[in-house]
């Protein structure tokens, strides 16, 4: 589908370029940096979701979610998305974006007379296994079915899903991409596209899928894309997926790790696991997150974790996805302090609450050490940074 630009730019101008530029060294003095937290206001939404123009059985559905009122991005966007809007949203992790897409699309499905079938792409596993977790939560007993396409999982059990009706589809790049090659998944008779996470899409290589996917989709009558970030590069880009949008920011819309306190550990001579384990003894390190850059150096970091007692486990390329998804289920609910990853995480987790981020080996780009350090300080908190270097 060609799709006409008319494009408007938030107001407050372009956000400043970042460098991505990999380098083998890196300049410690990057990795020190004292903490300014921003103070941010506490949205107060003026109505409930019980006030909202919602269909009854999901507003009922939200009530017994516990939600009582939508989040800032919920409550700014509801009304021109079930109007059928396209929308360029800046949102970061935690402010209610998947609740921000999903409400609109299944409130349309429900008073619209008849149902019409959504993608939904993201970046990463785990982010696909959280949206379909939220998804089958807020729509049970409604009879509405839906499909999530992972790498990792059996290609032909995807193919099996994708032979029965599925009024979502929610999955990442690589794929969606292969079940279309494979002609099991059509897209030409798809109407809503939702792009999450769309800056870490770009990160981590999809734009060509991406472009793939949406020039496939030619009934397409409504595109969602939100990012915690745009890059002054990244407009061009976005206009070819959105027309007409409309823009809403809940965030800076910058990459910004002002809120982590960044310092570095020399190692020097000593023993740099012994280090590591003091560190972890104290009892502010409750919810922490280590980064190797070898998958080998995460498993032995692993071994002698839980040979010293500490609650521990691992995560990287050729964990299988339900061991990834338990070590992370295990992590966000408390029931381990440690997870230790190779950089595939970086993009991929999203709990708000880890205390501090140890790369035990340094990055070799900024960019990567920017997207490690910023699982932290989330949610309005102080993060912690330690890079160890030698």
């Amino acid at each position: 589908m060609q799709k006409k630009r008319h494009h408007r730019r938030p107001s407050g101008g372009r956000p400043p370029r970042r460098n991505t530029r990999s380098s083998k060294v890196i300049d410690p003095s990057n990795f020190v940096k004292k903490a300014q937290p921003v103070e941010e206001l506490e949205f107060i939404s003026p109505v409930s979701f019980n006030d909202m123009p919602i269909h009854e059985d999901l507003k009922q559905a939200i009530a017994k979610k516990g939600y009582v009122d939508p989040t800032e991005i919920q409550y700014k966007t509801y009304e021109d998305l079930i109007e059928g809007r396209d929308i360029v949203g800046i949102a970061n992790t935690g402010t209610g974006k998947t609740g921000a897409f999903l409400i609109p699309i299944i409130h349309q499905i429900l008073t619209g007379g008849s149902k019409f079938q959504t993608l939904i792409v993201l970046p990463t596993r785990e982010l696909a296994l959280q949206v379909e977790q939220e998804l089958k939560s807020i729509t049970r007993g409604m009879k509405l079915f839906s499909s999530t396409l992972i790498g990792g999982t059996n290609v032909n059990k995807d193919i099996a899903k994708l032979r029965r009706p599925n009024d979502f589809i929610i999955g990442t790049p690589g794929r969606i991409i292969d079940m279309m090659n494979q002609r099991a998944l059509r897209l030409g008779g798809f109407d809503v596209l939702v792009l999450d996470e769309f800056d870490r899409m770009l990160d981590m290589g999809f734009v060509k899928d991406v472009q793939r996917i949406a020039g496939a989709m030619q009934k397409r009558r409504q595109t969602m894309l939100f990012s915690a970030t745009i890059d002054q590069t990244q407009y061009d880009l976005i206009e070819e997926f959105v027309t007409n949008p409309f823009h809403i920011s809940v965030s800076s819309g910058t990459t910004s790790t002002d809120s982590v306190e960044q310092e570095v550990v020399k190692i020097g001579g000593k023993d740099k696991f012994q280090v590591l384990a003091s560190m972890l003894e104290n009892e502010d390190f409750r919810k922490v997150l280590i980064f190797a850059e070898t998958k080998r150096t995460v498993t032995k970091l692993n071994q002698q974790l839980i040979k010293g007692g500490f609650r521990s486990d691992m995560i990287h390329g050729d964990k299988s996805q339900n061991y990834r998804v338990s070590a992370l289920n295990k992590f966000k609910t408390g029931k381990i302090q440690v997870l230790i990853a190779t950089d595939v995480v970086a993009r991929g987790i999203d709990i708000s609450d880890i205390t501090h981020v140890i790369n035990y080996q340094p990055p070799t780009s900024m960019d990567s050490y920017i997207h490690r350090i910023g699982r932290t300080g989330r949610a309005g908190k102080i993060g912690h940074a330690y890079t160890f270097i030698d």
